[in-house]
This record gives C-alpha cells, sequence and structure tokens, in this order.
C-alpha cells in the first residue's frame, strides 16, 4: 500500500489522525478550503473544496484516504453536499484510487432502540436527515472499489470540546431521569486513534462504530459529572432531541484489535479537568 496519506476536511478529528500517522512516518496531505500558513509536523497543506470539483484538480497520489469533512450548516443541502457529493468528487479526482478510504460517519444512522445494545449488524434507522445522508454516503463508498471503511462516531468529547461541562457549571443542562436513556461517547483522541487503526487493517469490516467501552444512563453520566465540577445535580428533563436510545457496542472495533485509551467517559472527562 502506497504510503501517502490523504486527510479530506482536516478539521479537529481529521488533523488528530494526521498527526498520528505522520509520527509513523507516512506522508500525510491535509486538504483544506483556507490552509493555515504553517502545517503540523509531517503534513502538507492541499487546497481545495469538496463541494466544487474543479478546484481538486491537483491532489497527491496517496494510498489512504481518511473522509473526516464537516458541513458548514446543520441543513439537508449543506450535508449532501458535502457527504454525498463531495465524497464522489474527491474520489473521482484522485490520480490513483486509493487502497484504503476511510470515511468518519456517525452514530445518527441509528435511531431508537428503547436503551437496547445496538452493533453493526443493527438495521440502520436514521432519524434525521443527518443520519440519511450519511447512510447514502457510506452505501455509496462501499461499492465504489477504494477500499471503503465507514466509522460512525458517537459524541464526541476531550480537548476543546468540553461544551456539557459548562452547561453543567451554568445550570444549564437537564437530563431525563430513569427513564432508560443511554448516553454513548469517545474521547476524541481514541476517534483519531480509531480511522488511524482501521486504515491498516487487513481485511476490514465495511463498517466500525467507533465508541468507548461503557455507554451510560444519561442520568448517571451527567450527575458524575456535575459532582467533578462542583455543579448543582442537573434537573430532570427531555432526553436529546433525534438522537434516540441505545447502547452502542464497540466488541466488532475491539476485536480487530483497537483499544480505547479512555474506555468510561468518566474518565475521560476527569482528566480534562485542571
Amino acid at each position: 500500500m502506497h504510503a501517502g496519506v490523504l486527510i479530506a476536511g482536516a478539521g479537529d478529528v481529521g488533523m488528530r489522525a494526521a498527526r498520528l500517522f505522520a509520527a509513523r512516518g507516512h506522508a500525510v496531505f491535509a486538504l483544506r478550503r483556507h490552509p493555515p500558513a504553517e502545517a503540523p509536523p509531517g503534513v502538507t497543506w492541499v487546497r481545495g473544496d469538496l463541494t466544487d470539483p474543479s478546484s481538486l484538480a491537483a491532489l497527491p497520489t496517496v494510498g489512504i484516504v481518511v473522509f473526516a469533512a464537516t458541513p458548514d450548516a446543520r441543513e439537508e443541502a449543506a450535508y449532501r453536499a458535502v457527504f454525498v457529493d463531495g465524497l464522489r468528487h474527491l474520489i473521482a479526482a484522485l490520480p490513483v484510487a486509493p487502497a484504503r478510504t476511510v470515511f468518519v460517519s456517525s452514530s445518527a444512522v441509528h435511531g431508537e432502540h428503547g436503551g437496547a445494545w445496538v452493533d453493526e449488524a443493527t438495521p440502520p434507522a436514521p432519524p434525521g436527515f443527518n443520519g440519511r445522508v450519511l447512510l447514502e454516503a457510506e452505501d455509496w463508498l462501499a461499492h465504489a472499489g477504494v477500499g471503503g471503511v465507514s466509522v460512525r462516531l458517537a459524541g464526541l468529547y476531550g480537548p476543546g470540546r468540553t461544551q456539557l461541562l459548562d452547561r453543567l457549571r451554568e445550570g444549564k443542562a437537564a437530563v431525563p431521569r430513569g427513564q432508560g436513556v443511554y448516553a454513548n461517547r469517545i474521547h476524541v483522541d481514541d476517534a483519531a486513534a480509531a480511522l488511524v487503526h482501521v486504515a491498516w487493517l487487513d481485511a476490514p469490516a465495511p463498517v466500525y462504530l467507533g465508541v468507548d467501552d461503557t455507554p451510560l444512563p444519561i442520568d448517571v453520566l451527567y450527575d458524575h459529572l456535575a459532582s467533578l465540577v462542583g455543579a448543582p445535580t442537573p434537573p430532570d428533563g427531555p432526553p436529546p432531541a433525534g438522537v434516540g436510545s441505545k447502547r452502542l457496542s464497540n466488541a466488532l472495533l475491539r476485536a480487530s484489535g483497537f483499544r480505547c485509551t479512555w474506555p468510561d467517559a468518566r474518565e475521560g472527562y476527569a482528566a480534562l479537568l485542571p
């Protein structure tokens, strides 16, 4: 497999993955519409817009692509322009078809399961347009002949992603109590490491759930985090909209050899505190 790696959509998760690839000695290219003046060591910026095929004429030859793009707006048209059309534009513009293409998807493709366990064999039932668009992109990639693997990430937290802690401190977070509603999380560094891990598997599954080892009742998680930051216990309130209650299993990812550095979000969040 060619050692070159292209990170398409080099935001937070993408750049964390880029640094991991670079640390392993790979030539890493990071695609952005407006690259900053300097790049991390081992990373070369590539200017391009996934929604504009004419801007992708000078892509490098690589063996691995990580598609980690994010839309500008939470609107179906914006999602489709990036995840469906943008993915196709990128693959068509590459000089040589990559041996592996890792698509950063979301657990949003799974809806309400009444707190039951969900894995890669569970039929997707996206409750919103975001999940439906991502699922369409996953399906296209699986048949594109570019070694497609989709990683459905759960809720991300980590450095720079502490909004929940802030809301708890400010008394702005409510939580459904005693309703069996589960939270599924993964630390952003574990998410990036999972992308790198599946990129080098010899015979990967077409889909993996990117989640930690410990899905928690959401009231258990919120109460614990409130105690960590010295905030009052959050009041009872409605569950998060458009998510659905389920316990995501990472058994398939673990069976491939991956291990989370932060297997329990309670420990991961605690490590973020001064």
